[in-house]
């Protein structure tokens, strides 16, 4: 009689847990958390202190008392209405000079690398270098207004930064000279990719340039459109610099943005805290557009 082993499975051992991937990790983890979670915890944190340099003896927690300030601050609600027509204004510019220098570009024709190297150039000038060619161009004495004087449009010595209006559509001016090629770098990349048959058979069946432009190209590039003036918005939200040094906010705070008054008030004032809770409902502000906006493109979402 023959008797048979039953034999069950090879037991199991217990698998060790690589590290390789949590050292390679590691480092980019710890420039995170120094660079940007420390940063964010401190700002969340100071926006429930009162922190001035000038009187320190009266630091402290306060609670919401920030937040109950900005509620009834004029200025931030001026700031935050001048930021909103700033973020509209330069953005819906932005994309449609730029969707058309890129559209110009993407064309056949002799020169077109030259053209093209022309209309990338601003995007890789420095923010600081182009508010300074921007302040010379504006230069009552030497810029473009001597030459509107010379032809009687203006009074010799005028400055276009001297009224609101004008210091508004100046900043835009100058501003679109550096954030077109922004746009037109992203579409061109985009139109790349369309495929050139399409074109051929739409215009065998008779269709024209801007029926080509609706039903070929936009459907494309649509993408490419969200993304770019997602993040255009964003920057130009966040922008300081250039309002800072070419118009200062002024006249009399009529080019003020809510990030430039957080500037201001951390930088003149010295009032840290305060400084901190407004950099805390911009942030909020511009989470809340940013999902919104990403809610009504379906940015994300499977377009098929």
């Amino acid at each position: 009689m023959s008797h048979s082993t039953v034999t069950g499975p090879p037991p199991v051992r217990p698998t060790r847990t690589p590290r390789t991937p949590y050292l390679l990790v590691g480092p980019a983890l710890v420039l995170v958390a120094v660079f940007l979670v420390y940063p964010v915890g401190n700002v969340i944190y100071s926006a429930f202190q009162q922190q001035n340099v000038l009187t320190p003896w009266d630091d402290g927690f306060v609670g919401l008392a920030n937040f109950r300030q900005i509620l009834d601050d004029p200025v931030f609600w001026k700031s935050l209405a001048f930021t909103g027509k700033w973020v509209v204004t330069e953005v819906s510019l932005q994309l449609v000079f730029g969707v058309a220098l890129a559209l110009i570009v993407n064309e056949q024709f002799r020169g077109r690398g030259l053209a093209r190297a022309m209309v990338f150039a601003p995007w890789a000038v420095a923010g600081i270098l182009t508010t300074t060619i921007w302040m010379l161009i504006f230069n009552p004495t030497t810029g473009i207004t001597r030459y509107l004087a010379d032809m009687g449009v203006v009074d010799y010595g005028t400055s276009l930064l001297s009224s609101s209006t004008g210091a508004f559509w100046a900043a835009v001016i100058a501003e679109m000279w550096k954030g077109i090629p922004f746009f037109a770098i992203m579409i061109l990349a985009d139109l790349q990719s369309v495929p050139g048959e399409l074109y051929e058979a739409a215009h065998v069946d008779g269709a024209g340039r801007a029926r080509r432009f609706w039903s070929i190209t936009l459907p494309h590039i649509k993408n490419g459109l969200v993304v770019a003036t997602l993040l255009r918005a964003i920057w130009e939200f966040n922008n300081v610099d250039l309002l800072l040094t070419l118009t200062g906010g002024g006249p009399a705070g009529s080019t003020t943005t809510l990030p430039l008054y957080v500037a201001q008030t951390a930088l003149k004032t010295k009032e840290f805290g305060y400084g901190s809770a407004l950099t805390v409902v911009a942030f909020a502000i511009l989470t809340v557009a940013c999902v919104v906006y990403m809610k009504l493109t379906k940015m994300g979402e499977d377009q098929s």
